[in-house]
């Protein structure tokens, strides 16, 4: 079992699993007409919950993207965030979850495929799969391992391994982006435009909070915070902050919008820019 780290307090609450919501929705755009997606797919109570199902709405349809090329009709999605990772106990857990998403919307089984998705290699479970299943595992490409003796269709996805060029929302779903790969995220939200962009505002949020301390330490040399916030800007991730600024105009309402801007993570330059307060006024917002 791999040793637990410590979270930093800039990584304390981070929503992963929502930024993966988004994130799978962005790998599998170019299908947006025709699939179906939903996030937190409630069984029965609370505890039987699936991450994510995506639904085929029509069988017609051949999906080639390399992370979905196994999909059919129902599609069970496990995510682990990069503190985590798929445990034998994960496995069973969500088979489990699809024998009933099975039982109780009456699909054949036939029709459905479940793939797991974390930042490691998948060692242990893999081993598992092997030895005491007896299944056979092929990795078709760099990072996607594809499990074989089950009725189900499964894979289990490595996303540190992805392709940077096919799979850049969730390759890059991670906590220590690089330069070049911070960059390169940042060109590919440049060319969504503002529409895309509102889809991935948690996606935003996620990285860069994650990533806070590079970020920091980038930024010394590179001015890396002030272009990320140029970028927010830009993409319209930041509009509503300002058009919320400019209606309320006075004191009260200005320190109002920094107070929600700075709940939601957005960055304090970028919070100075929208809100005209300045950096003693912003430091006593902090310490309320």
């Amino acid at each position: 079992m791999e040793k637990e780290t410590k979270k930093t307090p800039e990584e304390e609450g981070i929503p992963w699993h929502i930024a993966f919501f988004e994130a799978i929705q962005m790998e599998l755009d170019e299908y947006s007409q025709d699939l179906q997606f939903t996030s937190e797919y409630q069984l029965n109570t609370k505890p039987l919950q699936i991450d994510v199902v995506i639904i085929k709405k029509s069988r017609d349809v051949t999906i080639e993207k390399n992370i979905a090329s196994i999909f059919r009709k129902v599609n069970i999605v496990e995510y682990k965030s990069p503190d985590d990772y798929v445990s034998v106990g994960d496995f069973y857990k969500v088979y489990g979850y699809a024998c009933v998403y099975i039982a109780l919307n009456k699909i054949d089984v036939k029709d459905m495929t479940l793939t797991f998705i974390e930042s490691h290699y998948p060692r242990e479970l893999l081993a598992h799969l092997q030895d005491v299943r007896g299944y056979t595992v092929e990795e078709r490409l760099p990072g996607i391992y594809i499990i074989r003796g089950d009725i189900l269709p499964v894979q289990i996805i490595d996303s540190r391994k992805l392709s940077s060029g096919e799979n850049i929302w969730l390759k890059d779903l991670d906590k220590k982006l690089d330069l070049a790969e911070r960059l390169r995220i940042a060109a590919e939200i440049k060319k969504l435009g503002k529409d895309k962009t509102a889809r991935i505002k948690a996606y935003l949020y996620v990285i860069q909070r994650a990533n806070l301390m590079s970020l920091r330490e980038a930024g010394e040399m590179f001015d890396i915070d002030l272009a990320w916030d140029k970028l927010l800007v830009e993409t319209g991730y930041a509009a509503r902050w300002e058009a919320r600024a400019r209606e309320e105009g006075r004191e009260e309402g200005r320190e109002e919008v920094a107070r929600n801007a700075l709940a939601e993570g957005v960055p304090i330059e970028l919070i100075k820019k929208i809100s005209g307060l300045d950096d003693e006024a912003l430091k006593h917002i902090q310490a309320e």
